[in-house]
């Protein structure tokens, strides 16, 4: 009986030892928890995860934050909003992370935003580009990075206006990115050109494109130019199916997105000529930030970034140093702190703002061209995000009352 109590008492003083072992592991640990779309949108989500893996390293390799090392858990929403919120609270409930970040489809990051608004949970918005993120829908505990719609199509508005051209067709998929994208076009030209005049709408299914009778339905209107806001297998759809048809001939072409390699690359020698486009020319950006980013990528991966790679590792960046400055993974606290946060990113520093949380994260504008067979940005200029961005008094009017 002696032997068998001694041997019980033996066996729970390991258990015991092993769950202190088992917690103080993970007092050393912050667990991030991502959520997205890797089935739906592997050309740009592939890059982000490298990205996100490659700013994991050196921040553990340095020390972790705050004595803490930092631990991703990803999940796929499968582009759904409902499965967004879904494995948002597994996240929470069951894997305990200590912040939330991810998100690239618009109706999935809205999704995520009122979860971190009912939860009173930390959420940093990666990639999402609906305005709503940080506007209409936003709340103290959601913040986002990338350019949002507004500011990207500001920064092509001028472009376009400077065309001089009267009659414009739009193309977009059917869902919140596409719509506040040609809302905000539609604004801006407006505004800057009186006497434009929008001949034709084609409304896409994402991700279902026809781009035949699209294609068709924009060369009957007879427009001068085309403002497009297709992307991925959309939009080379739609481009091989204008050259085929020779939609292009004669018109100039304003994209939203087309000169990022993830959307650019796969199309070749298709890739359209002389468009207007938003981008990301890693091959010619030459600032100390970015040549240090891309030594580093390229030697892990063996492979150049892409804009999401850029994306992913600003995101961890970004919690990182949101996680030091409030000392804590509290997401109060940590609310506190990203307002006003200075990150530095391989596109340069950016600034979270506190009157939106919108992140002063700029982006690349030029033209499109084929050289040795494949397409690239050329007479391309970085435009920093923070002119592109309402004042604080007209945000107060766009945001709910906190």
């Amino acid at each position: 009986m002696m032997k068998k109590t001694s041997s019980i008492l033996a066996s729970a003083a390991v258990l015991w030892a092993t769950g202190i072992g088992i917690a103080a592991s993970a007092d050393n640990v912050i667990k991030i928890g991502e959520v997205n779309s890797y089935k739906a949108q592997p050309a740009f989500l592939e890059p982000y995860r490298k990205g996100m893996q490659l700013a994991l390293d050196e921040i553990n390799a340095a020390g972790g934050v705050n004595g803490k090392k930092l631990e991703l858990i990803s999940r796929d929403d499968n582009g759904n909003p409902g499965d967004s919120v879904r494995v948002a609270e597994e996240l929470v409930s069951r894997e305990h992370v200590d912040v939330l970040t991810g998100g690239f489809l618009s109706n999935t990051g809205l999704a995520l935003t009122d979860f971190a608004k009912q939860r009173k949970f930390f959420f940093l918005a990666g990639e999402p580009l609906t305005d709503k993120i940080v506007w209409q829908d936003g709340n103290r505990y959601t913040f986002r990075l990338r350019p949002s719609t507004y500011m990207q199509v500001a920064m092509l508005a001028p472009e376009a206006v400077a065309l001089k051209k009267k009659r414009w067709a739009l193309v977009y998929p059917n869902y919140e990115y596409g719509q506040s994208a040609v809302a905000t076009f539609k604004e801006l030209m407006k505004a800057a050109q009186p006497d434009v005049e929008f001949v034709a709408e084609q409304a896409t299914p994402l991700g279902k494109v026809d781009a035949g009778s699209v294609v068709q339905a924009l060369a009957d209107a007879k427009p001068d130019a085309i403002f497009n806001v297709l992307f991925a297998g959309d939009l080379l759809k739609f481009v091989r199916e204008g050259n085929t048809r020779g939609l292009f001939k004669g018109r100039e072409v304003v994209s939203l997105l087309t000169g990022e390699p993830e959307y650019i690359d796969p199309l070749k020698e298709e890739s359209p000529n002389n468009w207007i486009v938003t981008g990301y020319p890693w091959y010619g950006i030459q600032t100390p930030e970015h040549t240090a980013f891309l030594k580093a990528y390229q030697a892990k991966f063996k492979d150049y970034p892409r804009l999401g790679s850029v994306v992913g590792y600003s995101e961890i960046m970004s919690l990182a140093a949101g996680i030091k400055k409030a000392g804590s993974t509290d997401s109060e606290k940590l609310a506190d702190a990203f307002k006003g946060l200075q990150v530095n990113t391989p596109l340069g520093p950016i600034v979270y703002r506190s009157e939106d949380h919108q992140s002063t994260m700029g982006g690349y504008v030029g033209r499109t061209k084929v050289e040795n067979g494949k397409g690239v940005m050329v007479d391309y200029r970085y435009l920093d995000g923070a002119k592109y961005l309402p004042s604080a008094a007209q945000v107060a009017k766009l945001r709910p009352a906190q």
